[in-house]
């Protein structure tokens, strides 16, 4: 009569661990008289080197590494058989179980007898056999079993309790594996098990081979589809959960990082550190301390993002033509001309922190990196959500993510909506106007793009649809002007070009320009060039308030 062990044990969480030992069978002793079971609870035995049988009720059991059977009580079985030569030498681990409810500490009554719900109908008899289970991942479940071996031999009962709770966890895993209900799941719901198993498991050693017999898939489509489901590798994934939880640690802790190492996961305090500066772009040491205090950050063209989460830089990025970012009202933090290749900091405006996105290859900032740490963000522009919380996770300010980015999508679905009434069957274009080039941004990249025709819904030009649909800007001829023939324009003056001041305007004074049905109904408007010419979460809200004020 064969059963499923969800027969046996409708109630598993009442087993609980008796004694563990590991054998060693000798070839000089073919049969081992292993009593595998009694009358007074379960056994589990997982085989993890050589071969051998084991008979029950007639039924031959082939022994070999990575078998595990599961014995009730009063199952007789005969000895335990191995095969000849070295290499057959059976070694296992032999799991005692007591099936019972724990009424009071040092007190366990059998199952049958206290719970209603394992009926005497359920207790396997003498016409009952082993149950054959699997358990992957295979290393895993040898770590476990070594770790409860090694620390049973202990009279200290919190230890006790951890013992049982680790037994608790490896047997909770072997029943949901063999769960009968699971045998017909289909690979996404296997592989969405595995990515459980890796959260659950982070902190034990992992490999993809493991992983992958979990699932019943060869390692080439385990990781093919695991990437195509999470995005990432598996070991990117596992070394991800890995990370965060150290970010944590590293917050709330004073653990020296050779612990925390270890109680995520690595190995050792160099490969963490090593890891944790190419996944959080700075060492451990430095996340802690932000942390832990404030502190002084330069942060060229990112200030909108630190000055978003509450942080005023040391020093404030200025350029000899543009100006700095006036929109941010930093006026009482001095400026650093990012255009002055040779600019060095004063002793006294030196930070602590150097915070840089790809601009600073234009102005060869990373001639720095020796003043201070230094992160740098390579997130794109567009994804200014992203650059936030790395900002907020670099300078310990993540506790404000939310509501930055909660304030600004509140402002930006209240003001779609007053446009929806005010601006409803307009056309709208941007452009950027220097001396030498007449530039239009696109729908979808770019500063002005997302804000204007994704969050506030506008509705762009045809031509900005047909020349810039992907595009962040291209350059367009006065010819190609000409037949820009938008409801409303928004432009703005670039001066980087201008050999005189005001020869960023001198289009304005053309025919083509004058033609233009928005210049002749009077439905151009000048935005300031940093405030538009910008990324984050400040410069948006800016941008919203200038459409707001002069469309809605």
């Amino acid at each position: 009569m064969s059963h499923t062990i969800e027969q046996i044990l409708p109630m598993p969480w009442l087993c609980s661990l008796h004694h563990i030992q590991y054998v060693q069978n000798s070839v000089l002793e073919p049969y081992n008289g292993l009593e595998c079971t009694s009358s007074k609870g379960h056994s589990i035995v997982v085989v993890t080197q050589g071969q051998g049988e084991l008979v029950s009720q007639d039924v031959v059991f082939k022994l070999k590494k990575g078998t595990i059977l599961f014995f009730a009580s009063g199952i007789p079985v005969l000895p335990l058989q191995t095969g000849d030569g070295l290499e057959s030498k059976l070694h296992y681990y032999k799991l005692d179980l007591t099936a019972g409810e724990t009424s009071k500490i040092g007190s366990t009554t059998p199952l049958e007898e206290t719970n209603p719900a394992f009926p005497q109908s359920q207790v396997i008899t003498e016409s009952s056999s082993p149950i054959e289970l699997s358990y992957t991942p295979w290393s895993s479940c040898l770590d476990i079993l070594d770790q409860l071996l090694q620390q049973q031999a202990t009279e200290d009962w919190l230890k006790l309790w951890d013992w049982q709770l680790r037994f608790q966890e490896w047997f909770r895993m072997l029943v949901l594996q063999n769960d009968s209900s699971n045998a017909s799941m289909d690979y996404r719901t296997r592989l969405q098990q595995s990515i459980r198993y890796i959260r659950d498991h982070y902190n034990q050693p992992i490999t993809v081979d493991d992983l992958a017999a979990g699932t019943r898939l060869t390692r080439s489509s385990y990781t093919r589809q695991f990437k195509e489901m999470t995005g990432k590798l598996p070991l990117d994934y596992v070394n991800s959960i890995r990370l965060e939880r150290s970010k944590q640690l590293l917050q709330q802790t004073d653990d020296r990082l050779h612990d925390i190492a270890q109680s995520v996961g690595f190995s050792n305090e160099y490969y963490f550190s090593r890891r944790f500066k190419q996944y959080a772009g700075i060492s451990p040491g430095v996340y802690r301390r932000h942390y832990r205090q404030d502190v002084r950050v330069f942060a060229p063209y990112l200030e909108d993002f630190v000055l978003a989460l509450g942080v005023e830089p040391v020093l404030q990025y200025a350029h000899h033509l543009w100006g700095r970012q006036d929109y941010l009202g930093m006026d009482d933090v001095p400026e650093f001309d990012v255009s002055h290749q040779d600019a060095m900091f004063q002793e006294s405006h030196k930070p602590d922190f150097i915070m840089l996105n790809d601009g600073y290859k234009r102005w060869n900032l990373d001639r720095f990196e020796q003043v201070a740490p230094t992160f740098y963000v390579h997130h794109r522009g567009e994804d200014w959500r992203s650059i936030l919380r790395s900002t907020a996770d670099v300078l310990g300010k993540g506790d404000r993510v939310r509501d930055v980015v909660g304030s600004y999508e509140e402002k930006a679905r209240e003001a779609k909506a007053r446009l929806t009434r005010s601006a409803q069957g307009k056309t709208v274009a941007f452009l950027r106007i220097s001396a030498t080039e007449i530039v239009l941004y696109g729908v979808q990249q770019g500063y002005v793009g997302p804000v204007m025709y994704q969050d506030l819904g506008l509705t762009p030009h045809p031509l900005v649809q047909q020349w810039a649909l992907k595009e962040r800007r291209i350059s367009i001829s006065v010819d190609q002007l000409k037949l820009l023939q938008a409801d409303y324009l928004f432009i703005t003056f670039d001066c980087l070009d201008s050999v005189m001041i005001g020869d960023e305007r001198k289009l304005l004074d053309s025919r083509e320009w004058r033609q233009l049905s928005a210049v002749r109904n009077g439905c151009v408007y000048e935005v300031d060039f940093l405030t538009w010419m910008n990324y984050g979460v400040i410069s948006h809200g800016k941008k919203i308030d200038d459409i707001l004020r002069v469309l809605a």
